[in-house]
């Protein structure tokens, strides 16, 4: 059993189940056990301790009764009875303050410090004031803890340690602002560090302090340091061999692996996103390199010394050059470092740089590694390694080596949720190593929550939100009201005219690590990227009206792609480069668009949700991405719904209908239409009525229904008001007729069909014209009238770059070449398309190609 009365009180089992007792009573009794461990306890002093403000009325029998119920927590051998008393017995090591003063006087100050929780009993004496062994216990404990804290932070700054104490030493010089030890291992970390005028106003400070609260002088052993480091006494510095300033690896590195051999050598700038670990590969890998480098390794951080003057000077008192021969002026500084390094095997490492001007004047002969969230694009001959997140695999292995849990299901939802940011990880991975009582699962569920995901990633002074807040405060207003914009969006990627349209400041979000490129995509747009945890950050300051202004921008911009796909204008002839480029421009944008649907649908911007979902529809059908297609369809209902707009309800239903016959499920398909039919009836919408009753036609024809969908046609022609109503009930009526075995009529509509479309310039429909027309012709017997239209609709594919449109006219001309008798080439054009369907995920089109290959 193990006892902590350092901090909260707690009891351990031997397998670290808390055992730790929950009534007030029973706490109060082992307390004070454990306040006089090994003293034996009247049971009348009991009764006082425990009941102090009632002059001990309270029986005996009362008091043995709560030590009898704690013996059955605690165990019964741990309280025993002496004489009448009775007497906490504890062995070595089960109380935490005995092994405190053990390690103390050992010098495991280290370890000694790792037990201390916070105040002795905090939990149950909270102002010391109940028991006087409190008070005493705490005041002793105090100083220990101060002297652990001064001997260990000795031996820090005798290792060399002195840039990684600053903080903690400023935070202890707050605390404890006359305690001259910690201020002349402040003052003597300053200085090692460079900031020798820094370390004499440190002694300034606390002289007034002195001075004017106990008008005396700081003690002579501090007084001493202060004329020392007057004078520059150079040896102050720490000189234990080559001068290697690196900070301590990391604990638990993981991956990189391809990464690691590419860091040392020559000049090379590591880069990439806010905490994704640039400095950890840097460390890890020059401690890897350390053997390499018998002259030393030196290492700046450039966000805490930002001129490259003060390094220069640092670095060449390292060198071992006199501070008297330290050149004043900043360029005989760099020509000196030069020449102190020319002939020496030394790594540099500069931490943390924000821009090529604090580099140059530290670049020399040397190999010399630079972290950045910039690229450093202007230090020309330097090579680049782009730091990304980590993949899956990777991440859990952090987790599990930051944890000390092991890799299960849980595991990879929280590496998920940190999205594979090195910094998130070791965060999550630290609190659940801090937390042992804490399940994976727990910490999932706290971080589950969006808005409280960023608070719940801190472990001590780390954070995953003061990653973001160094690049973000140092940006100007222009570039933080972009970021802020970007938050309101969660597509996974955006190019650059979405970047424009919310100040144009991309760049400067990349240089500050909190925006990635992401690369060119096929509309030959610089495409960016914003990791999940930076939009959680942006999110948290928003600007109003983002997405509302940017729905309109973007339904303009989906409009003019989707006209050279659904012009409904006979003069309009739009030229195939311009319906390449359309097809392009929203392939690029795809997921940025489903996405924005979903946001303008949970921001509740519900006119501009279902107007863009309407508008994808056509090329989503065109492409079959039909797991978009259903996604926006789904949200387009609930805002037109929302929204009050009745067309637009039935525009959606319209939509819906088509999805629905794209996926083959003819009744679903059947009952949209017939709703929105109804409606546009009742709207008095002639020619929505029209393409309703139209794709019924559709539907009828799938169910097999042939005169139902031949009337709903021939309804539709005699109501078509211009060429593309009447073209696409044209076509419609030629499958039908076809399917009925009026071959010669259905060949006539099909043509007239074609006709329209090609006035029209309407390529896609055209080219899907021209392949029904071929399976007419093919029924009919007349083979080079089908093998003409299959390589005109090819052609037309071709040309537009619709791949999925080349399978299907590739699979005409494999049914053109079997029925010439030609197995071999109809085998090989058959399997060429199958190639496609297969990629696309048109499962018809497959299915289609497979039943040819079937035949042989």
């Amino acid at each position: 059993m193990e006892f902590r009365i350092m901090g909260p009180l707690e009891v351990l089992d031997g397998d670290g189940q808390d055992r730790t007792p929950t009534v007030p009573k029973h706490r109060d009794l082992l307390a004070m056990f454990l306040l006089n461990a090994g003293r034996p306890l009247k049971v009348e002093r009991l009764r006082r301790l425990l009941w102090p403000r009632e002059g001990g009325e309270r029986s005996d029998s009362l008091v043995r009764g709560y030590v009898g119920q704690l013996r059955q927590l605690v165990g019964k051998d741990v309280i025993t009875t002496v004489a009448g008393s009775y007497v906490l017995a504890l062995g070595d090591g089960q109380l935490d303050v005995d092994r405190f003063r053990l390690l103390v006087d050992k010098g495991a100050y280290e370890e000694a410090l790792s037990l201390w929780r916070g105040e002795v009993l905090e939990d149950v004496d909270p102002e010391g004031e109940r028991w006087v062994e409190t008070r005493r216990l705490r005041e002793e404990l105090e100083e220990l803890r101060l002297l652990a804290l001064e001997r260990r932070v000795q031996a820090d700054l005798d290792a060399g340690r002195h840039r990684e104490l600053l903080a903690e030493l400023r935070r202890l010089t707050r605390q404890h602002p006359t305690w001259q030890r910690f201020r002349g291992q402040y003052m003597l970390a300053l200085y090692r560090s460079g900031r020798r005028v820094d370390a004499l106003a440190a002694y300034a400070v606390l002289r007034d302090q002195l001075d004017g609260g106990h008008a005396i002088e700081p003690d002579s052993e501090l007084q001493l340091l202060y004329h020392r480091m007057l004078h520059d006494d150079v040896s102050l510095h720490v000189s234990a061999g080559p001068p290697v300033l690196l900070p301590p690896d990391v604990t638990g590195f993981t991956g990189r692996g391809e990464l690691l051999d590419e860091v040392v050598g020559g000049h090379v700038v590591v880069h990439g996103q806010a905490g994704a670990g640039k400095s950890a590969l840097a460390v890890h890998a020059a401690w890897r390199e350390r053997e390499s480098f018998p002259d030393g390794i030196l290492y700046a951080d450039l966000r805490e010394t930002t001129t490259p003057s003060a390094v220069l000077e640092d670095f060449l008192r390292w060198l071992g050059c006199p501070a008297q021969a330290i050149p004043a002026s900043p360029e005989q500084r760099e020509r000196l470092f030069r020449t102190y390094t020319a002939n020496r095997k030394l790594l540099v490492l500069l931490d943390n740089a924000s821009g090529e001007a604090q580099v140059r004047p530290l670049l020399t002969s040397c190999p010399t590694i630079v972290t950045s969230r910039s690229s450093l694009g202007g230090l020309t001959g330097a090579r680049r390694l782009s730091v990304g997140v980590l993949g899956p695999g990777e991440a859990i292995d952090l987790l599990v080596s930051s944890s000390g849990r092991a890799a299960d299901d849980a595991m990879t939802r929280l590496a998920r949720f940190c999205g594979g940011l090195p910094i998130a990880l070791r965060v999550a991975g630290s609190r659940l190593a801090a937390r042992p009582e804490w399940t994976v699962d727990y910490l999932v569920g706290l971080l589950e929550d969006e808005h409280e995901r960023l608070d719940r990633l801190h472990a001590g002074d780390q954070a995953v939100r003061s990653v973001f807040a160094i690049g973000f405060d140092g940006l100007p207003e222009a570039a933080r009201l972009t970021l802020r914009g970007l938050g309101a969006l969660s597509a996974p990627d955006f190019a650059d005219w979405v970047t424009e349209q919310l100040g144009g400041q991309a760049e400067a979000l990349v240089d500050a690590g909190l925006l990635e490129t992401h690369g060119v995509d096929v509309a030959g747009q610089v495409r960016y990227r914003l990791h999940d945890l930076t939009r959680l950050f942006a999110r948290e300051q928003p600007v109003p009206g983002v997405l509302g202004r940017l729905s309109e921008v973007v339904l303009a911009r989906v409009r003019a792609s989707r006209f050279s796909l659904v012009s409904g204008d006979p003069a309009t002839a739009v030229a195939t480069r311009d319906i390449r480029e359309s097809v392009e421009w929203l392939a690029a944008e795809r997921a940025f668009l489903v996405s924005l649907v979903a946001d303008l649908h949970a921001a509740g911007l519900d006119d501009g949700c279902w107007r863009l979902a309407h508008l994808l529809a056509p090329y989503l059908e065109r492409h079959r991405f039909l797991d978009d297609w259903r996604a926006v369809a789904a949200r387009a209902q609930e805002s037109a719904r929302r929204s009050g707009d009745d067309r637009g309800e039935a525009l959606v239903l319209l939509d819906q209908g088509d999805l629905h016959l794209a996926e083959r499920e003819w009744e679903l398909a059947h009952e949209r239409l017939r709703l929105a039919l109804g409606m546009f009836l009742r709207q008095g919408r002639t020619r929505e009525v029209n393409h309703t009753r139209r794709r019924l036609g559709r539907v009828h024809l799938e169910q097999g229904r042939l005169e139902d969908a031949e009337r709903a046609l021939r309804t539709c022609l005699a109501g078509a008001d211009n060429q593309r109503d009447a073209a696409d009930a044209e076509r419609v009526l030629g499958a039908v007729l076809r399917r009925a075995g009026r071959l010669d009529e259905a060949a006539e509509r099909l043509r007239a069909a074609v006709r329209h479309l090609e006035e029209l310039g309407d390529r896609h429909r055209q080219a899907d014209t021209l392949l029904d027309l071929s399976a007419a012709h093919l029924a009919q017997a007349s083979k080079s009238d089908a093998r003409a239209a299959a390589e005109q609709a090819r052609g037309i594919a071709v040309r537009l770059g619709d791949r999925l449109l080349d399978a299907h006219a590739l699979l005409a001309l494999a049914r053109v070449n079997r029925a010439e008798g030609a197995a071999g080439r109809a085998r090989e054009l058959a399997g060429a398309a199958l190639e496609v369907f297969e990629k696309t995920g048109d499962r018809q089109g497959a299915a289609n190609a497979r039943a040819l290959l079937a035949q042989g």
